[in-house]
């Protein structure tokens, strides 16, 4: 009888244990503390680099079991910016970003792959133009602690390179074949909730 009485209880902690050492944060895209940007070969001569000024996202971190670790972040495209307003507005045409159509871009991941030393590979899917591809960012921890509010915040740096035709962005090649390769940072702050 005693033990019908403690073992529901004991699953009941164990559960709330497991549940208590995932921590979840919302990037910090407000005060500017979160990054998506973007370089890609202009005719194979020189770079040519962009960022995203709007975006969102999440992510719950677990430093005990790392294969509970989450991203998603939502990207909005009109907001790409190459500090060329004309580019900008061909960029967002249907002959590369189509914004019309397709206003966001999604990534949320389903495997981190913790390489020690604060590295990782982090792998999910993005949704770009309509279309899902897999991609995997080599991901290493910035910090974590106390902020001067109150709060706790951790951050995170990850790259991957995308390849444009994998989302029909065959314009792309207009600025020649080393326009296929875009180099992706992206650099998130995330407050603990």
């Amino acid at each position: 009888m005693m033990l019908t009485k403690i073992l529901p209880a004991f699953v009941l902690f164990a559960a709330l244990a497991v549940a208590q050492a995932s921590e979840y944060y919302v990037i910090d895209t407000k005060g500017m503390h979160a990054f998506v940007t973007f370089k890609v070969k202009h005719l194979g001569f020189s770079w040519m680099e962009g960022r995203f000024d709007r975006f969102s996202g999440d992510f719950t971190y677990d430093q005990e079991n790392p294969a509970n670790n989450r991203v998603r972040v939502e990207i909005d495209m009109a907001s790409i910016d190459t500090n060329h307003a004309e580019r900008d507005k061909h960029l967002r045409s249907e002959r590369f970003f189509d914004v019309q159509r397709f206003p966001k871009a999604t990534f949320l991941s389903h495997t981190w792959k913790d390489l020690g030393g604060g590295r990782a590979r982090l792998e999910g899917h993005l949704t770009m133009r309509g279309i899902t591809r897999p991609v995997a960012l080599d991901v290493h921890e910035v910090g974590a602690g106390k902020d001067p509010w109150g709060g706790f915040r951790r951050g995170f740096a990850g790259t991957t390179v995308l390849h444009l035709s994998d989302y029909k962005m065959k314009e792309a090649f207009v600025l020649g074949p080393a326009a296929e390769d875009i180099r992706i940072w992206v650099s998130i702050e995330g407050v603990r909730q």
